[in-house]
C-alpha cells in the first residue's frame, strides 16, 4: 500500500531526525512519530475536503471533481488495508472498456461500495446511496464531488430526480454508477426484494448493466483492524444496452436477481 508506506516513512523519518539531533530520546521520538503518522491521515483527507467545498451539494455535477475522485481512489484502498480485507475479484474480462455502465450488485455490508471502488478503481464508479451517507462530515462532501448521489426512497418524486441525474452522469460520461436494488443491506444471506425502478438509470442513459455478486462482506459487522475477512466479488454478466432498453424494468430485475442468486447459492458455502 503506497499511501501507507509514504505516511510511515514520513513519520519514522521525523523520529530519526529528532533522535539523531538529540532533540528527543528514542521512546518519546517514536511516540511522537506515531502521532504524526495518525495526523498525516487526517491532513491528507482534509486537503481534499477543502477542494470539495467548491462543489455545491444542492446541484448536479457539471463535471467530476478530479481531486475528490483521486481521494476516493487512494483513501478507500487504505481503509480496506487497515480492515485487513482479503478481497478476490473475478470476471473483470467481461467489463466494458471505456464505456460507462450501471453496476448492479447484492448488498450485505457498509463495506460493499468500498470493495467495488478498491478493486474497480480504474472504472471510475460512484454510487447511488442513502442520504445519511452523504451527510457524513468531510467524507460525504468528497463523495458527492466524486459523483455519489443520494436517493430518497420515501419520496417518489425525489427518487425519480436522482434516477434522472444518475442517468445524466452516465450519458455525459462523468462516471459509471453503482446501485444496490435491494435498497438496504440484507441482514441475512437472503437477498431482499429489488426496487426495479432504479434500473431505469441504465434505460434512460442507454447504458449496459454489469451484474455482480458479493460474498463474505456480511461478516464485517464494524470496522476492525486487520480482521483478515475474505470477501469475494464476481462479475457475472454484462447486459448490452440494446437488451436493457428492450426489456421492462421488472423483467430486468427478475433476470438480474436470478443471476445473482445462482452465484450466491454456488459460492456462499465456500466462504
Amino acid at each position: 500500500m503506497l499511501l501507507f508506506c509514504c505516511f510511515a516513512f514520513l513519520a519514522f523519518f521525523s523520529a530519526w531526525l529528532m533522535i539523531s539531533s538529540g532533540a528527543l530520546s528514542p521512546l518519546p521520538a517514536v511516540l511522537l512519530s506515531l502521532v504524526i503518522f495518525v495526523l498525516l491521515h487526517a491532513v491528507y483527507v482534509l486537503f481534499f475536503w477543502l477542494f470539495s467545498l467548491s462543489t455545491p451539494m444542492d446541484k448536479p455535477l457539471k463535471k467530476q471533481n478530479p481531486l475528490c475522485r483521486f481521494a476516493c481512489r487512494t483513501v478507500i484502498p487504505l481503509i480496506n488495508f487497515y480492515a485487513g480485507l482479503r478481497i478476490r475479484l473475478t470476471g473483470t474480462e467481461l467489463l466494458p472498456g471505456s464505456q460507462r455502465f450501471l453496476l448492479v450488485c447484492n448488498h450485505r455490508s457498509i463495506f460493499d461500495p468500498l470493495v467495488v471502488m478498491d478493486k474497480l478503481g480504474s472504472y471510475n464508479i460512484a454510487f447511488v446511496s442513502k442520504p445519511s451517507n452523504l451527510r457524513i462530515p468531510v467524507a460525504g462532501r468528497i463523495a458527492y464531488a466524486a459523483g455519489f448521489l443520494a436517493i430518497d426512497r420515501e419520496n417518489d418524486r425525489n427518487a425519480l430526480k436522482t434516477i434522472l441525474t444518475a442517468a445524466d452522469y452516465l450519458k455525459r460520461g462523468i462516471c459509471s454508477m453503482g446501485i444496490y436494488p435491494e435498497g438496504t443491506r440484507s441482514r441475512t444471506r437472503e437477498m431482499l426484494p429489488f426496487h426495479a425502478g432504479s434500473l431505469k438509470i441504465a434505460q434512460k442513459a442507454k447504458a449496459p448493466i454489469v451484474v455482480s455478486a458479493i460474498h463474505g462482506s456480511e461478516k464485517i459487522r464494524h470496522f476492525r483492524l486487520f480482521s483478515g475477512i475474505p470477501v469475494q466479488m464476481n462479475i457475472l454478466e454484462v447486459i448490452p444496452a440494446e437488451t436493457v432498453c428492450a426489456l421492462k424494468t421488472t423483467e430486468l430485475s427478475d433476470r438480474i436477481r436470478a443471476v445473482i442468486q445462482a452465484d450466491l447459492d454456488r459460492e456462499d458455502s465456500e466462504l
